[in-house]
């Protein structure tokens, strides 16, 4: 017959996971926060068609000619837009991590909205990378 230690189990005891309380506050900020980064990806494809024309032009010319020069201007407009939504994505995960360091639940709308912006700034990062290389072909 076991002993009532042995029958004991150590297992963790399962506890529900927190579930977030609404927060207009930080609703309306995610909200403004993703509307800016809207204007910013709106603002970099058109800034990017112009970089790609300024590109072609530029390609096969001489390093310093004007035309390179002009290339590489706007290749860094675009970096520089860029780097707005960058800087978006920062705030939005500092704010993630000041709830994660004060004992809160993760917000749902707030995760989305790192993840939707981060892979924006990530395709940005690629289509800059692909221009680049367009330049230097």
């Amino acid at each position: 017959m076991p002993r009532p230690i042995e029958a004991r189990s150590d297992a963790e005891p399962v506890r529900p996971d927190p579930v977030a309380t609404p927060e207009p506050v930080l609703d309306a900020r995610i909200k403004a926060q993703v509307a800016t980064a809207q204007e910013i990806a709106t603002r970099f494809r058109a800034l990017a068609l112009e970089t790609e024309s300024r590109i072609a032009v530029a390609r096969g010319v001489a390093v310093g000619d004007e035309r390179w020069i002009a290339a590489q201007t706007a290749l860094a407009d675009l970096d520089r837009t860029r780097g707005e939504m960058v800087q978006i994505v920062t705030d939005l995960e500092l704010t993630a991590s000041a709830r994660i360091q004060a004992g809160e639940p993760a917000y749902p709308a707030l995760d989305a909205a790192i993840a939707t912006l981060a892979r924006e700034s990530a395709a940005q990062a690629e289509r800059i990378a692909a221009l680049e290389s367009a330049l230097n072909d």
